[in-house]
């Protein structure tokens, strides 16, 4: 960046502590409209709405300059017209400008776009309304925006929302997503030089200037986070010492509960601030209107946090800007958006409880459940929350005696959902939750019965929706990056589907219950082996295990939850490998794509399966799990639980 180098800044302000910070100005022109402080500076295009420069203190723009204006920051949305079939990538450029709130403390700006019928069917049938805020004071912006799709108007799918910010490469090069999470990153010229592996996404690093980074692979999919764990991430240089940080104050500003993972941040420099996606969850899942629908949504805000320091210790940075996240965390539902569809704290209420969980073969005492994900979501079937991208969603975690409170809640009719760390399935409460304006509900002791038949035989893995707790291989010498290497999340090393094979190159996984380890015995992901020529072919998985005393006539039963699945087809024989037909089969199910993306899930699966006692036999039985679907190194699924009951009234070692 030419004319912007060795800049030393203190932390955060460009005043000092006793002067007063400066009004906020607000300039408009027809091709620009400026909004700034004493720190920022955000140059917008009138009347599209698009992120022309952002200004920090005397640095003129931390976005990239090689760039054209309409290519450094924008809103953006994926969106089809089902009858039509194409996917259209759309900035969502605006028409109209208006000014909504102008003061010395503060400034809100609107850019509108407006569908009819006339504009045919390239133009997405939505109405947008993208809106920027600045506060006196404020080291940063805030945006968000409002999606409107009115009745009788054409269906519509939209795939993805996010707001993507391209940032100066030759300034920032050093990316955060946690505190345990934050590295050097290539550039996008050094991808673009490398070598390109099974999929575009990911490369191995072959020409850089910097020795530390040549031989590793680069994948923006490394760097996903779930909901509950993403509400600040970016960047930092060296010189100058500059952080740029996207900060989600709550996660009402996206779709999903706490589970749903997405994008962070990743190579180009880029920062995203996703809203809504189908990754790893699957072409189902996405807004889908129809039949003349309408439909609202906010999304945002979210806020654009700038910090520097005359130093050159990035924890001195990522500390400031982490203090930040919690500060707007605290300050959610803000006060200043002018927008009526952003209710109040007021215009909001709460309810709060406790979850108690009954399982008789566990205790005949209510358990409590402790640290529980207890949420609000639309009205729908068990676990249904996780395939809901239209609606809002409240989630919190109970303590660890099962209290809980959800505070902030829009008015509107929801369903309580909850599932349990520990315990497998999810629960719903029986009735509807009215939230109105004001309202303080509280529904007392609400208990939840997971799903049990009769008494564990035994068991496998931890019911946690996902695969942590099994075998992650280390990744192949040559293919490795090294911000994993020894690190808690080992799973997003590239190319582990394939590390199946070397482990077991001519036959497959065998699990003994009496003697083998869930953490060192059972590989993360039930995936397919790798023949010659590049061909993959179906595995089948044995669980091993001795009965006693089997009661003949009763009903044992084998639950299998899946942390992922991706085009998967899961079959179970009991005692007898490939007769006519499987025992159980779940039919091909999942696309979440989970193992190529370096997930530890994706989304949730559970089944119950049958067994009649006469199909068992005294001794050594055998549970084959067959993946049947090959021809693709990505088809498979994550186990997270598995367990063999015993009939209800059958107690056995």
């Amino acid at each position: 960046m030419t004319g912007q180098k060795s800049k030393k800044f203190s932390l955060n302000s460009s005043f000092s502590s006793n002067s007063t910070p400066h009004p906020v100005k607000l300039h408009v022109s027809p091709r620009t409209v400026k909004i700034y402080n004493d720190i920022v500076k955000l140059r917008l295009i009138n009347p599209t709405g698009l992120i022309k420069g952002i200004a920090y203190k005397d640095i003129h723009n931390v976005l990239e300059h090689e760039f054209k204006d309409h290519e450094r920051g924008y809103w953006d949305i994926v969106w089809t017209r089902p009858e039509i079939g194409k996917s259209n990538f759309d900035k969502l450029e605006c028409t109209e400008f208006r000014i909504i709130a102008q003061s010395d403390e503060q400034v809100e700006v609107s850019f509108i776009k407006k569908w009819n019928v006339t504009l045919g069917d390239n133009v997405v049938p939505l109405n947008v309304d993208k809106r920027y805020i600045m506060l006196r004071g404020d080291s940063g912006f805030y945006s968000y925006a409002i999606y409107e799709h009115l009745e009788n108007w054409p269906d519509l799918d939209i795939e993805e929302s996010r707001i993507a910010f391209k940032l100066d490469q030759s300034m920032f090069n050093y990316m955060a997503i946690s505190k345990q999470k934050q590295r050097m990153m290539p550039t996008g010229a050094e991808r673009a030089a490398g070598k390109v592996l099974a999929y575009k996404e990911a490369v191995l690093i072959t020409n850089t200037t910097h020795p530390i980074l040549k031989g590793q692979v680069d994948d923006k999919y490394q760097y996903s986070c779930d909901n509950k764990d993403n509400h600040m991430h970016g960047w930092m240089g060296s010189d100058p010492h500059i952080g740029f940080w996207v900060i989600t104050p709550s996660d009402e500003v996206r779709v999903g509960g706490p589970m749903k993972t997405d994008l962070t941040s990743h190579a180009g420099p880029i920062a995203l601030a996703i809203f809504l996606s189908n990754h790893y969850m699957g072409p189902h899942y996405g807004i889908k209107l129809r039949g003349g629908e309408h439909w609202k949504r906010v999304f945002g805000p979210v806020f654009i946090y700038l910090n520097s320091d005359s130093g050159n210790d990035h924890p001195t940075l990522w500390k400031d800007a982490r203090n930040q996240m919690l500060k707007e965390a605290k300050k959610w539902p803000y006060d200043f958006p002018s927008s009526a569809d952003y209710p109040s704290a007021k215009q909001r209420g709460q309810i709060h409880g406790r979850l108690l969980v009954y399982d008789q073969c566990i205790s005949t005492h209510l358990i409590k459940a402790r640290s529980a994900y207890v949420g609000l979501a639309p009205p729908g079937d068990q676990g249904s929350f996780q395939d809901d991208s239209k609606s809002y969603q409240f989630w919190t975690r109970a303590d660890k005696n099962g209290f809980f409170t959800i505070e902030h809640v829009r008015p509107g009719t929801y369903n309580l959902y909850a599932w349990v760390p520990g315990v497998i399935g999810d629960f719903k409460y029986e009735d509807n939750i009215v939230i109105n304006s004001g309202s303080k509900i509280g529904i007392g002791d609400i208990v939840y019965n997971p799903p049990r038949s009769g008494p564990t035989l035994w068991e496998i893995g931890v019911p946690d929706r996902t695969a942590f707790e099994f075998y992650v291989p280390d990744p192949h010498p040559r293919l490795t990056n090294k911000l994993y290497i020894n690190h808690v999340e080992k799973y997003r090393q590239y190319g582990l589907w394939d590390r199946y094979t070397d482990l077991y190159p001519k036959k497959d996984l065998i699990y003994n219950i009496n003697d083998s380890d869930y953490r060192k015995d059972w590989f993360f992901a039930h995936v397919t082996r790798k023949s010659g020529n590049n061909k993959y072919k179906p595995t089948t998985w044995k669980i091993q295990f001795n009965l006693t005393n089997i009661d003949n006539v009763g009903v044992y039963t084998l639950r299998i939850a899946l942390a992922c699945a991706n085009l998967a087809n899961i079959q179970v024989w009991i005692n007898e490998l490939n007769t006519s037909t499987p025992h159980f089969s779940t039919g091909k199910i999942g696309r979440d794509n989970a193992i190529a993306r370096h997930g530890i899930h994706g989304r949730y699966w559970l089944y119950g399966v049958d067994i009649a006692g006469s199909q068992l036999v005294e001794g050594k039985n055998i549970i084959y799990l067959k993946q049947a679907t090959g021809n693709n190194p990505f088809v498979g699924v994550m186990y997270d639980y598995i367990r063999l009951e015993a009939p209800s009234e059958q107690h056995q070692d």
